[in-house]
C-alpha cells in the first residue's frame, strides 16, 4: 500500500508540474502581450518596453521560465497580477469559495438525482421507463453549457424574471438576506451544471446496478425472501455504488471545465470567471495561479478517490 501511495504522488506531482509547464508555455506563445491591453496606440515604444521589464517579460521564455519555478516551489509565490497589481494569492482566494460552493452543490444534486433515477432505470431495464430515463439521459450528453446557459437566462431571467441573470450576491446585504440571494443567484448556474452531466451518473449507475442484480447473492437474498425493495436498495446499490462514486471523483476534472463556462455565462465571480477575465487582460500570473490550484484539486480528488477504492478492492494496489 506504501509503495502503492508513493507511486501515485510521484505521478500527480508529475502531472501538476506538465500542467503547470504546459500552461506558462501556451501563454505566452499566444498572440499579443498584457501591453497590448493596458496601453494605448499612441503611448510611446519605450513606455511599452519599460512596462514589459517591469512584468519581467523582456528576457527569454527559458529565463521567465526558472524564475517562475523558483518563486513557485523556493519561494511559495505566484507572482503579482499584471492588471490588479496585487498577490495572486489573494485574487484566487476572493473567487475560491464561489466556484468551490457552485462545485459542491453541483455534485451534491446530480448524485442525489442520478443515482436513484440509475437505480430505478436498472430495475426497471427494457421498460418504457427505463426507455425514456436513457433518452432524456442521451440528450443530456448531448447539450453545450453555454447554450443551455443562455437559454436558461433568456427563459427564466428575462422572459420569466423568476432569477438574476448574473452574479452571485446583491451588494449591502447581510444575515439570512445574503444567504437567500446568494442561493437565489446560484439556481440557474447550479441548473446548467446538473442538467448536463446529470446523464453521465445515470447511465454510469444504471449499468452498474444492471451487472450487480444478475450476480449470486442477489438471487440468494430473493430466494430467502427478501421484500423486493430491501434487496434493490440495500444489497443491490450499496454494491454498485462503489464504481459510480469512483467516477465521481475521476470526472472532477470535467466538472472543473463546465464550472468555468458556466461561470463565464453567468458572469459568476468564480475562477472561472477570473479565467476568461485574465486570458482576454493577458495575465499571465493569474492564470498561471489559477490553473496551478484547479489543476492540484483535480489530482488531489483522483488520488484521494485511487486510496479509497484500493481500501474496497485491495486488488487495485497489484496493478
Amino acid at each position: 500500500m506504501t509503495h502503492y501511495l508513493f507511486v501515485r504522488l510521484l505521478r500527480g506531482a508529475i502531472t501538476v508540474l506538465v500542467a503547470v509547464t504546459a500552461t506558462f508555455f501556451i501563454l505566452r506563445v499566444m498572440p499579443g502581450d498584457p501591453t497590448t491591453m493596458m496601453l494605448d496606440n499612441r503611448v510611446p515604444e519605450e513606455i511599452r518596453q519599460q512596462l514589459l521589464k517591469d512584468f519581467g517579460l523582456d528576457k527569454d521564455l527559458f529565463t521567465q521560465y526558472l524564475i517562475f519555478l523558483k518563486q513557485l516551489f523556493l519561494e511559495f509565490d505566484l507572482g503579482t497580477s499584471f492588471v490588479q497589481r496585487v498577490p495572486v494569492m489573494d485574487v484566487i482566494m476572493s473567487r475560491l469559495p464561489w466556484t468551490l460552493v457552485l462545485m459542491t452543490v453541483s455534485i451534491l444534486i446530480t448524485a442525489l438525482i442520478g443515482i436513484p433515477l440509475g437505480v430505478i432505470a436498472a430495475y426497471r431495464r427494457g421498460s418504457f421507463l427505463d426507455q425514456a430515463i436513457n433518452a432524456v439521459s442521451i440528450l443530456g450528453i448531448a447539450l453545450f453549457i453555454p447554450w443551455l446557459g443562455i437559454i436558461l437566462l433568456y427563459c427564466l431571467g428575462l422572459k420569466i424574471p423568476l432569477f438574476p441573470i448574473g452574479g452571485a450576491v446583491t451588494a449591502g446585504l447581510e444575515g439570512w438576506d445574503y444567504i437567500w440571494d446568494a442561493t437565489h443567484h446560484l439556481v440557474l448556474p447550479v441548473a446548467s451544471l446538473t442538467i448536463v452531466h446529470l446523464a453521465s451518473y445515470v447511465l454510469y449507475m444504471r449499468a452498474s446496478t444492471i451487472d450487480v442484480l444478475n450476480e449470486d447473492y442477489i438471487r440468494t437474498a430473493r430466494a430467502k425472501g427478501l421484500k423486493e425493495r430491501v434487496v434493490l436498495w440495500r444489497h443491490a446499490v450499496r454494491n454498485s455504488l462503489l464504481p459510480t462514486v469512483t467516477m465521481m471523483g475521476l470526472q472532477l476534472g470535467t466538472l472543473v471545465g463546465g464550472a468555468i463556462l458556466t461561470e463565464t455565462v453567468f458572469a459568476y465571480p468564480g475562477l472561472g470567471r477570473l479565467i476568461y477575465e485574465a486570458v482576454k487582460e493577458h495575465d499571465y500570473p493569474i492564470l498561471q495561479g489559477t490553473f496551478l490550484i484547479l489543476a492540484v484539486t483535480v489530482v488531489v480528488v483522483n488520488i484521494l478517490t485511487d486510496i479509497v477504492y484500493s481500501y474496497l478492492d485491495p486488488k487495485i494496489t497489484n496493478h
